[in-house]
């Protein structure tokens, strides 16, 4: 299972904007648990509401209303997440003793206390659910959650924008409702980013341990390993170090967007960072054969904040390495003159195409392509070294074209 809980973070990917049926929803959520057919329902004060469904049926329309009874309705606000029998009062009230399956599962997408609908999955086979599968579904349905009610929020702008456009409405009472909406939406985006905060610190700290115990197994200090054992401790390490990264990201980008992410300067030689982070990613340029090299001629002093320079090198390193082939080579060099220092990591990648250039600093920003699609990432790196390399009052440039690898360019302040 907890192979399984480590894939809920890839759910955060999920964009309803592109896919108004759901089958993105329901294609992520079949990465977690098995099911046959899924139905996401909102709740009305008396009634259930259909909005997405896995497959198409005749006889359930999309928006489809069904009516609640008092006992239904307290069951559902009150039950965290359960498995329910095929004679339950909830599948006769949404129609779905037609389908004859023999297993349901449900959880409420909810945040914090406030419950807005429910997840639930049929399965053929007779008791195929157990307890393991309601805490996935509800770690799986805390993260919709979230999803869910902004694009509802969004849905509700637009169509007071058209309202407007239409001339459906009086002007004041448009902008009223609007300013009304906006509020919701920035307040379901505060609470997203203290959930993502909440999380990403939480799931953290176990990473952690398991990483530090791996390089004390690794480091053979209780007893020799076999060749065996010694390639599995180092695919621990490396899926290990690239959660981690995944996680720190999102973390890092809450901070940035609540203008939580400060500046702690210190004086420390350049040198000290970048042998830091080329250990810790040794482990990940080892399983591809990637060569990292270190070309500085001169160390030299900064005064700077050594954590954001290190994840700035990190950052950069770890893409480098992602995105180069097997036998490539990654350097990383570092320079300074009387005003600034840079850092510079080469790659010999994939590249990037010039038209992207301006588009891979922004979030969430994956380009598309048939290698790219190999390697799992949140799209949050280069955003948030631009936001380090700004906050020290630098900047982040790139020089790359296609299949001729990847230079970036981060140039910061020497005081």
């Amino acid at each position: 299972m907890e192979e399984t809980l480590k894939l809920i973070p890839s759910l955060f990917e999920i964009n309803l904007n592109t896919d108004k049926d759901g089958n993105t929803i329901f294609r992520k959520l079949s990465t977690v648990i098995e099911f046959d057919e899924g139905f996401i329902y909102f709740l009305n004060p008396d009634s259930l509401q259909l909005k997405y469904n896995y497959k198409t049926h005749s006889n359930y329309k999309i928006n489809e209303v069904f009516p609640m009874s008092e006992a239904l309705k307290k069951k559902i606000y009150s039950k965290n997440g359960e498995i329910i029998s095929q004679d339950s009062e909830l599948i006769s009230t949404v129609g779905l003793s037609q389908l004859k399956k023999k297993s349901y599962i449900m959880a409420k997408i909810a945040i914090k206390s406030t419950v807005f609908g429910i997840i639930l999955l049929t399965k053929q086979e007779i008791n195929f659910y157990k307890q393991k599968d309601i805490t996935v579904l509800n770690a799986a349905s805390a993260v919709l959650s979230y999803i869910l009610k902004d694009l509802e929020l969004a849905n509700v702008f637009k169509i007071q924008l058209q309202a407007l456009k239409d001339g459906i409405i009086e002007k004041n009472e448009a902008y009223k409702t609007i300013k009304e909406q906006n509020e919701k939406i920035l307040e379901a985006d505060r609470v997203k980013n203290e959930f993502l905060a909440n999380i990403s610190h939480e799931l953290r700290t176990p990473l952690n341990s398991i990483l530090g115990f791996s390089d004390i197994l690794g480091a053979k200090l209780y007893g020799d390993l076999n060749h065996k054992q010694e390639e599995y401790i180092n695919d621990i390490k490396v899926s290990a170090t690239h959660l981690l990264g995944m996680i720190n990201g999102i973390l890092d980008m809450s901070k940035i967007e609540a203008n939580a992410m400060k500046i702690v300067k210190s004086r420390f030689w350049i040198t000290r960072a970048i042998d830091e982070v080329a250990n810790i990613l040794a482990p990940l340029a080892d399983k591809k054969g990637v060569n990292i090299i270190k070309k500085i001629n001169t160390d030299f002093e900064v005064f700077a904040d050594y954590q954001k320079i290190q994840q700035i090198l990190y950052n950069l390193v770890s893409n480098a390495i992602k995105f180069t082939p097997e036998k490539g080579q990654v350097d990383i060099l570092a320079t300074y003159n009387e005003n600034s220092f840079k850092l510079v990591v080469h790659d010999t990648g994939i590249g990037i195409d010039e038209k992207y250039h301006g588009k891979i600093f922004a979030k969430f920003v994956q380009l598309d392509s048939a290698y790219t699609k190999k390697e799992s990432s949140t799209g949050l790196g280069l955003t948030i070294t631009k936001e380090l390399a700004e906050l020290h009052g630098g900047k982040i440039s790139v020089v790359s074209e296609v299949n001729n690898g990847s230079t970036f360019i981060v140039e910061i302040p020497l005081l």
